[in-house]
């Protein structure tokens, strides 16, 4: 279990699925996607009868083992989509996921969900001179004083700034989550591991729903279905015991920004509500085919270089109060997706950017499943179908390869 899922003691199980039922809408997955999805659709069709199979319990996945950024970030760069779809699309995808930001927040408000949810924005540090070229030229570029002042990392030459991220604590979000759509009258059955999807049938270990429209929202998890579909790349993740004011007085983070750096290899932190950091990072290999075990979230050397990070970034050795790791889901073109087709709904690919995005999908599927046409429908990643990662060995291979590249771009750029 994550720092995040311990923080709130024992976890009452709710009971799994005891035979087979039918519904109108089964979810498998009870993370963010699925919950989001059962949220919107309940509160908009009340008389729907939803059900959501949780294979462990809900939160279980990356929805609470992130790092706790809701966040406007998205894998695939404005200047990407705009080749691919058109300059307004792309705004549109980015506004989008800009509004999720607030949308997590504004119901976590309205359900009483105290996720310590704080919008201070997001910082993402140059601290190299290869790093500085890369970010000069985007619209949120700041320059060194600036950047320090938000967060005091060392060898700080600029950095980029955006207004669209919010700290939070991902478990109390996808718990809280849980219990709200419950009050809306969705079923939620945990322990209960999903073994096929398929038009119209969702069937589990314990009983097969049949549904008018069936959802698959099991992030890196997907693989265990279609272990070509989604690859699971493990980040990994410590969290220190609470430093004191001195040390906050150098970091900064006064508003709780989120901060990353401009490295190849991913980085990401956040100061929680009780003045831990919370950091994790990629660097993890992947697993020859697609697998996934709990012995995967734990690679000391792993956390060990995030602790020497820290030190090297701040100055400071930290006390670690937990590590904990697991898998998400990169599609084979990076670029996340919505859709329904043939009464079979799905969402995911969000390669780590999930909890906001995550959010905007939920509501995306409603309106498919409810047959509106929105603006949300009109989105690019609606209907977008990712080609197939490569059958192994060059699945493990290539995936593996692209990881040593990032760490061998990185010490090319100090």
């Amino acid at each position: 279990m994550s720092f995040w899922l311990r923080s709130l003691g024992p976890l009452a199980r709710r009971k799994p699925l005891a035979g087979d039922r039918s519904a109108d809408v089964a979810i498998a997955g009870g993370g963010y996607t699925g919950l989001w999805t059962a949220y919107y659709l309940a509160t908009a069709a009340p008389h729907l009868s939803i059900v959501v199979l949780e294979a462990e319990h809900c939160g279980y996945g990356a929805s609470g083992r992130n790092g706790g950024w809701a966040s406007g970030l998205f894998p695939v760069s404005h200047a990407k989509l705009t080749r691919r779809y058109g300059a307004a699309a792309a705004d549109a995808m980015y506004a989008g996921l800009a509004d999720a930001v607030d949308e997590v927040g504004r119901v976590a408000d309205a359900e009483g969900i105290d996720c310590h949810y704080v919008k201070g924005g997001t910082i993402s540090l140059a601290r190299s001179a290869a790093q500085l070229r890369r970010v000069r030229s985007d619209p949120g570029f700041v320059g060194a004083a600036e950047a320090r002042a938000i967060c005091g990392a060392s060898h700080v030459l600029g950095g980029v700034y955006s207004p669209d991220c919010a700290a939070l604590h991902p478990a109390r979000l996808v718990r809280g989550l849980a219990d709200a759509v419950e009050r809306l009258g969705v079923t939620v059955h945990e322990g209960t591991a999903v073994r096929g999807l398929s038009r119209g049938a969702v069937v589990a270990d314990q009983g097969t729903i049949t549904a008018g429209t069936v959802v698959r929202a099991l992030e890196g998890y997907t693989a265990r279905l279609d272990r070509r579909a989604i690859a699971p790349v493990y980040s990994l993740m410590i969290a220190t015991e609470p430093l004191p004011l001195s040390d906050w007085e150098r970091i900064g983070l006064g508003r709780r920004e989120t901060f990353t750096d401009e490295r190849h290899m991913i980085i990401y932190g956040q100061r929680t509500a009780d003045d831990r950091l919370a950091f994790g990072g990629r660097g993890a290999p992947y697993h020859f085919g697609s697998h996934i075990s709990d012995k995967y979230d734990l690679v000391p050397s792993v956390f060990e270089s995030l602790r020497q990070t820290l030190t090297e970034m701040f100055g400071i050795r930290p006390a670690i109060a937990d590590r904990w790791g697991g898998p998400l889901g990169i599609p084979r073109d990076w670029m996340p997706s919505v859709g329904l087709r043939d009464g079979v709904g799905w969402a995911g690919g969000y390669v780590g950017d999930g909890v906001a995005a995550s959010n905007l999908a939920g509501r995306t599927l409603a309106d498919l499943i409810l047959g509106r046409s929105t603006e949300r429908t009109a989105l690019p990643w609606v209907g977008h179908r990712s080609r197939r990662w490569e059958p192994e060995p060059l699945r493990w291979m290539g995936i593996n390869a692209g990881l040593r590249g990032a760490s061998l771009l990185d010490v090319l750029d100090r």
